[in-house]
């Protein structure tokens, strides 16, 4: 068909449709039951109105920092990942540190002790990735001078003559003076000689931060006239010795242009091993402590001026301590509880004193199951013993996280256990599920310091407002 046709075609159409609608009245007309209206002549030759597009008021810059604010409030005071403080601002001097770390180019220290959930570096590594992520630093952290137990983050080989001494564990060899050094554990070399080599784990899981080693720090207790002590660096084949004459103790360190994957420090003398720091960069560092079938009450053993030595030779922020799940099995009464929560609070202002600078974080026990008529149910007095745990460490001033409240509460283990979280013991966490509560302490670190971020923010926002309007006063009107 031609053009001109249809165009005639669409013309026929337009004036028929006119007609019938000027011929039908405009309300229409009824058949039967049936109503039947048309579009009026002016309504089909209208134009069609679009809708008026919907605009925002404007919102003032002050009320979105008022609900950021409020929304991190709920994070932080809500959540069921809170903290429980001692004082609202607790860990902003910490923040601060930390930040201060990382500008200077300086370690702050993260030390976290715990009872055998922490083993293997459980909770510990995902923190240090978080924390070096967000605050700077690398490394892995403190590490004993002879393994233990075994680490996910570093391959530790040591040779050697050394007599562990230790405040825990299986250990036969106890001290009368307690020094244990800040481990609660040391290794004796008397008068002969011993060697560690220590490479970054190569598992993928491990946070690529922790693997880079440049920074070492051997802390000790030189019982002797002489110690010497050498770091090889296998990978660029170069070696740096020391020698410390003064008895006591004291620390050596060796800091290196370039990130190595392969070191060995060899020492020889008379001397008590506390503890081997590898670390690289300006930042924050984050010490897996672990202390198999502890239940906290071992860092009063160590005597005041002894430990308080050791945390001098670094910088430490924040001091964890993670204990209670070994003793919640023997506990049957209130009093009980009230026994153990006295000696807590002696632990925790024990080591206050001691590092009076740190900050100090209580983590009590996960959720534990036990059988009861058949069934896997909660320890019964575990609650009990969080809300007493808590309740201490808030009245000796330092803040509590609950474990037990972020897996869930109540009977929530053997969920986690079904989900490969946890281990058939009903106890102790997977690998997987120490992850996951690794991460939600992270998480819980990260809102605080979000919620530090923003009210600062607000802080110097408001400053800046009252200068600019101490600047240009306003004229007054006559």
């Amino acid at each position: 068909m031609k053009p001109s046709r249809i165009l005639l075609f669409l013309v026929a159409v337009v004036l028929a449709l006119a007609a019938v609608g000027a011929a039908v009245p405009e309300g229409g007309f009824e058949v039967g039951k049936q109503h039947f209206g048309f579009a009026s002549l002016h309504t089909l030759a209208s134009k069609v109105r679009q809708p008026e597009p919907v605009v925002d008021e404007p919102v003032a810059e002050q009320d979105v920092v008022v609900d950021s604010l409020s929304y991190l409030h709920s994070l932080v005071d809500e959540s069921s990942l809170r903290f429980w403080l001692p004082s609202e601002h607790y860990f902003d001097a910490f923040f601060r540190r930390a930040e201060q770390a990382r500008a200077q180019g300086t370690t702050l220290r993260i030390l976290h002790y715990g009872d055998s959930q922490i083993e293997m570096d459980h909770l510990s590594s995902r923190l240090r990735a978080f924390m070096q992520r967000t605050f700077g630093g690398g490394g892995p952290g403190m590490v004993p001078f002879r393994t233990i137990t075994p680490s996910a983050t570093v391959r530790q080989s040591t040779s050697g003559e050394l007599l562990h001494l230790a405040s825990f564990g299986d250990s036969t060899v106890r001290r009368s003076s307690g020094d244990y050094g800040l481990m609660m554990q040391c290794f004796r070399m008397a008068s002969g000689s011993a060697s560690v080599s220590l490479r970054p784990s190569q598992s993928k899981s491990v946070d690529e931060l922790a693997k880079r080693f440049s920074q070492f720090t051997l802390i000790y207790n030189n019982r002797g006239s002489r110690l010497n002590a050498r770091l090889a660096d296998k990978q660029h084949r170069t070696n740096f010795a020391q020698q410390e004459t003064e008895s006591g103790v004291g620390s050596l360190r060796w800091n290196l242009d370039t990130i190595t994957n392969s070191i060995q420090i060899s020492v020889d003398g008379n001397a008590d091993m506390y503890a081997l720091l590898v670390d690289d960069g300006g930042g924050v560092a984050v010490d897996n402590i672990p202390m198999r079938g502890c239940s906290g009450q071992q860092f009063t053993l160590v005597p005041r001026d002894r430990l308080a030595d050791a945390y001098s030779q670094m910088d430490v922020g924040l001091i964890i301590l993670q204990f209670g799940g070994n003793s919640v099995p023997y506990f049957k009464t209130s009093k009980q509880i009230s026994t153990y929560c006295k000696s807590i609070g002696k632990q925790i202002d024990h080591v206050h004193r001691c590092a009076p600078r740190a900050k100090i974080l209580f983590i009590g026990p996960s959720d534990m199951s036990t059988r009861l008529r058949g069934q896997l149910v909660t320890y019964p007095i575990l609650p009990e013993l969080i809300d007493s745990l808590t309740a201490t460490a808030l009245s000796h001033g330092v803040a509590y996280w609950s474990i037990y409240h972020a897996m869930g509460g109540e009977n929530t283990m053997p969920q986690w256990t079904h989900q490969g979280l946890a281990g058939q013991d009903y106890i102790h966490f997977s690998q997987r599920g120490a992850d996951l509560m690794g991460d939600r302490l992270s998480e819980a670190f990260g809102n605080l310091y979000a919620l530090f971020c923003a009210e600062r923010r607000q802080v110097l926002r408001q400053i800046s407002q009252d200068s600019a309007q101490a600047s240009h006063p306003r004229r007054r009107r006559h």
